[in-house]
This record gives structure tokens, sequence and C-alpha cells, in this order.
């Protein structure tokens, strides 16, 4: 168990049943009435944030993330199977733990899963990852200048908006967190 006193960015908790990371907090001391910790509280399976203000002697249990390497092997029957990189275990997510994920998953790439008692409660991914052009308009000749822009849909299905110069077959580099296209590889 912790107290408030004991809050730290990044800290994560159990409260009202759920699991969630402290994103802000502050120790506040009025001239007048008894002192208080206001704080800002990220829901780890929703993503919401919420503001709430605690009583600096209550007490939290702590939520103990575990992070693990996994490789992902291959898509199939709306599941993709992963195996840990330690104990070789194999086993399937759906698409309600991976989410956005889907998009930039390729066959042997590896990442980090968050597990919170033995359930996936969250991906993180590579930063960049390297994907394929599938479909695109065909540049032209000439349309190397910045400033334009055309559709591309890469070999994960993700879409993307890129120069005008690429074609299909480029390797591009996406940035995962922000979905876009960020240099050719």
């Amino acid at each position: 168990m912790i107290s408030t006193s004991e809050f730290r960015t990044g800290l994560t908790i159990e409260f009202e049943g759920s699991i969630y990371t402290v994103v802000e907090y502050q120790h506040v001391k009025p001239g007048k009435g008894a002192a208080f910790v206001r704080t800002k509280l990220k829901n780890i399976e929703t993503g919401a944030v919420t503001e709430r203000t605690f009583n600096p002697k209550d007490k939290f249990e702590k939520a103990h993330i575990e992070r693990r390497l996994v490789q992902y092997l291959y898509a199939g029957d709306d599941l993709w199977h992963f195996m840990d990189t330690e104990t070789y275990d194999q086993f399937a997510l759906g698409p309600s733990e991976l989410e956005d994920a889907v998009k930039y998953l390729k066959e042997n790439m590896e990442l980090h899963l968050q597990f919170y008692k033995e359930k996936v409660i969250g991906v993180d991914l590579p930063v960049i990852v390297e994907l394929a052009v599938v479909e695109t308009e065909p540049g032209i000749k000439g349309d190397t200048a910045s400033g334009g822009s055309k559709t591309a849909v890469l070999d994960t299905g993700l879409v993307v908006q890129v120069p005008l110069f690429i074609n299909v077959g480029d390797v591009l580099r996406i940035d995962t967190r922000t979905g876009q296209y960020s240099e050719r590889a």
C-alpha cells in the first residue's frame, strides 16, 4: 500500500476497480483547512484522464505492470499470434487487446506487451516501423519538390499521406506514435 504522499509521475495504482497511471500530482497546503493532493490520473484500459483530489492519508494498492518482449508471428482467423521471447510460449490476441497496433505489425517483429495479472493491457510498439507501399498513384517525373501529397496503402493495410515521388514497392519509415510518413527507408 502506498499513500498519496508517495505519488510520482508514472506510478501505477489500483483505484475504483481500475488501473491508473499518475500523470500529474500536486501537494497543496492551503492557509485554512487540511492539506490535500490534486492529481491527474490516466485510466490504462480506456485512456481517459480524470482529475481527482485526495486526502494525504488515503492509501492505494500499487499496480505491478509487467512488460514482456514478444515476437509477432502471424495473423489468422481474426487473431494475432505472438511468442514470448524468454519462455517461447505462444498465445493469440484479438483486436480488442491490440486496437490500432495491428496496423503496424509485421511478421517476426519484436515489441513489448504490458501485462497486469496475466492480462494484456497495452502494446509498446517501436517508434519507427518500415512498411512497403502496395498501392498508390504513380509518381510523375518532376514531382520531387515538397508541397504535394497523395494517399498510399501499405502492406499492413495502413493508409498514409506520402509525398508525390513515392511509388509502389518503396519501403517507408512510419512513426507509430502519429501514424504518419517519416521518410523513405
